[in-house]
């Protein structure tokens, strides 16, 4: 096996990724009910020797619904009608969500909102405030 190039200082072995072909969903005639082109990969990031801690936090939390709760990335892909290239779209996928993750964010430089925005929500408040004053009790005299 070899390795999967993600930035010149970090890559990660292929036998990392685990890829399993499966059935495509909707349309194909015969053929989608036959061969299996989809391809599901997965790679178990909170396990992996090549990932440095700081990637492998900021990159489940990029993973998002992909992630598994242990900490398994999980794709999905079946765009193409072969095996091949539905694979080199997920590793494709997998390599750039790692990358992604590799980029530490900018320090966050606290802003203030402007004068104008606070008087357009204020004046939004109020009026909905008047809205809903109009819908309370009528009173009997």
């Amino acid at each position: 096996m070899g390795l999967l190039r993600i930035t010149p200082q970090l890559a990660i072995d292929e036998s990392e990724v685990a890829v399993q072909f499966i059935h495509a969903s909707g349309p194909g005639g015969q053929n989608v009910n036959k061969v299996a082109t989809a391809v599901q990969l997965r790679f178990d990031a909170a396990h992996s020797p090549s990932l440095p801690e700081d990637v492998r936090v900021r990159l489940l939390k990029l993973a998002g619904r992909r992630a598994s709760a242990a900490g398994e990335i999980v794709i999905v892909a079946r765009s193409f009608r072969t095996q091949g290239r539905n694979r080199g779209d997920a590793l494709q996928r997998l390599l750039e969500l790692i990358r992604r993750a590799t980029q530490k964010p900018g320090p966050r430089h606290p802003t203030r909102p402007t004068r104008a925005s606070v008087e357009r929500r204020l004046a939004v408040k109020q009026k909905r405030s008047a809205a809903k004053r109009q819908r309370g009790k009528v009173l009997e005299q």
